[in-house]
């Protein structure tokens, strides 16, 4: 059973942007725009791209363990929605292919603590917050 509603899941497929937001040793926070997937398989939501081993997301998602990602859009005419995902994070040395065949093979991958959605219920503005721990 997924820790996701099948409508975040719907909406996580939609979607192919959103910001990564990771906190240094030093407790500097770092966001950035970044491609994603919603790894059916284990529940998670991994992040790749073209170098992923060497950009500072990537070595603080390894030296924290902790990040969240958030994917977000409008509805015209005034629909926001979207979902913010908190968790813990790990980097692995496969997967990025599967995200898209031209990046580097490693990721980060992160299980879901805490999920946040909105406006995925319909044209109504339904907040959903739950810890998945």
């Amino acid at each position: 059973m997924s820790n996701f509603t099948a409508k975040e899941i719907e909406y996580l497929q939609s979607q192919r942007l959103g910001r990564l937001a990771t906190v240094s040793a030093n407790g500097e926070p770092h966001v950035v725009p970044t491609s994603f997937r919603y790894n059916a398989e284990l529940d998670t939501i991994d992040i790749g791209g073209l170098d992923i081993a060497g950009t500072k997301k990537y070595r603080d998602a390894a030296k924290q363990g902790r990040a969240a990602l958030v994917v977000d859009d409008v509805l015209p005419p005034w629909q926001p929605r979207g979902i913010e995902i908190r968790g813990r994070a790990e980097v692995v040395a496969t997967g990025g292919k599967e995200i898209m065949e031209h990046f580097a093979p490693e990721i980060i991958r992160i299980f879901p603590t805490h999920i946040i959605s909105w406006g995925l219920e319909g044209d109504a503005y339904h907040p959903s917050s739950r810890k998945v721990e």
